[in-house]
């Protein structure tokens, strides 16, 4: 691991909460992909199978940011714990109900419960930020989860799918289930690097939500066009690779989509980038958008594999300087929230590409479907251009001392 990396677990307790965010991240990437899969060969019900899992997506979307809030405002430890034994409560009730054959809505309240299950990429980030605030390992902190999150995203759904086809059906949820506890459990333990509450006496703006930031509602709005890239290219490349006869070789390919965002982030947090964070997340943004537009002109998997490994170096560096950009706009007795809400926009934004890019490919077929792509990438960027003058504009005391406002306003200048 080169030395800045290593450096960052200089501070006790680093190595420890680090992995346990990776056990606990895990179902991220597990849980969606695993009920479907779950679902389909319990019932052979693939449209039952896909809604329940937006179901999950959108429930998560809806609770993740509240239990988030009220992680900022108490601690981790004292929300997590409930948190995730709600969500645990829906995934086991989910789990008897498909192996019985319970009726339709008991798999839908119990989908909608899991939706509870914290942001463990946020709580991470935030114990991350509570130790470096304000230095350049902050950057590299960053660049590491960026990692880390590729990681989960690469192994999650084959371990997943692996266990339902080959174990039985419910095999890969409830490993995900077990990664959650395990992660939650062990996080919750690590007291001594565990953030400090902000109780709403001492947050200055009462009980107010991190998105009445300008910027931080121009972060999530572009982000949920940059989910609909996300889950609107994973549709279509399976559905590429099927209408070639290969639908297996889809997995591969979009390893390498990630293998792509993973190494740029590895590099990215060696260099100490110049310049404002806002104009460095406009141009990922275009990067990202930009990219896209080659996957309309190949015609093989080779060459989409190509493609998308490209496509995917602009995709961690984005991340990570959103996630700068949340401490400059958001105030730190909200920051885990205000991490959140990004998480948020892009699920949001997977669900509605997804959706989207099934049905093109229904009508068109999947080479068409690569459009939802490239028009949801112009999307982000115009969102981005037009709230441009808000992420120039971070207000004092929000993720950052007043000399380190006044360092970024010279550098604008």
């Amino acid at each position: 691991m080169p030395s800045p990396y290593r450096a960052l677990f200089d501070v006790p307790g680093t190595k420890a909460f680090s992995a346990a965010g990776l056990v606990g991240r895990m179902p991220l990437s597990m849980m969606g992909i695993g009920v479907v899969t779950m679902i389909s060969q319990l019932t052979g019900r693939y449209g039952l199978a896909g809604a329940l899992s937006a179901t999950i997506a959108l429930s998560a979307a809806v609770l993740g940011p509240q239990v988030s809030r009220l992680v900022d405002r108490h601690g981790q430890s004292r929300v997590l714990r409930p948190a995730t034994l709600v969500a645990l409560a829906a995934a086991a009730g989910l789990l008897l109900a498909a192996h019985f054959g319970w009726p339709d809505q008991v798999l839908f309240v119990c989908a909608a419960g899991i939706g509870a299950v914290p942001s463990l990429g946020a709580m991470i980030r935030a114990r991350w930020a509570a130790l470096y605030r304000g230095t350049p390992k902050l950057h590299t902190a960053y660049s590491f989860e960026s990692v880390v999150d590729e990681i989960c995203f690469v192994f999650g759904p084959i371990v997943s799918i692996g266990l339902c086809t080959v174990w039985f059906p419910e095999a890969g949820p409830l490993l995900a289930a077990v990664f959650l506890a395990a992660g939650v459990c062990w996080l919750t333990a690590l007291r001594a690097t565990e953030p400090a509450p902000h109780p709403r006496e001492r947050q200055g703006g009462g009980g107010g939500t991190a998105l009445r930031s300008p910027g931080l509602q121009v972060l999530v709005a572009a982000f949920v066009a940059t989910g609909a890239v996300f889950g609107s290219v994973d549709v279509v490349t399976v559905a590429f690779a099927d209408e070639r006869g290969h639908k297996g070789a889809a997995s591969v390919v979009l390893a390498l989509y990630a293998a792509g965002s993973c190494a740029a982030g590895a590099v990215f947090g060696l260099l100490r980038p110049a310049g404002a964070a806002e104009r460095r997340w406009l141009v990922g943004l275009a990067a990202m958008a930009v990219s896209m537009i080659p996957l309309l002109l190949v015609g093989n998997l080779p060459l989409l594999a190509v493609a998308l490994f490209v496509a995917g170096l602009s995709i961690a560096p984005t991340m990570i300087t959103t996630m700068s950009l949340i401490e400059e706009h958001v105030p730190r007795a909200r920051l885990t929230e205000g991490m959140t809400w990004v998480s948020t926009g892009l699920a949001v934004g997977v669900a509605l590409g997804s959706s989207l890019a099934g049905s093109v490919i229904d009508a068109a077929g999947a080479r068409a479907g690569y459009g939802v792509p490239v028009l949801s990438g112009a999307v982000a960027v115009v969102v981005g251009f037009l709230g441009y003058r808000r992420l120039r504009r971070p207000a004092a005391g929000r993720g950052g001392t007043v000399e380190q406002h006044s360092e970024r306003e010279d550098e604008r200048r």
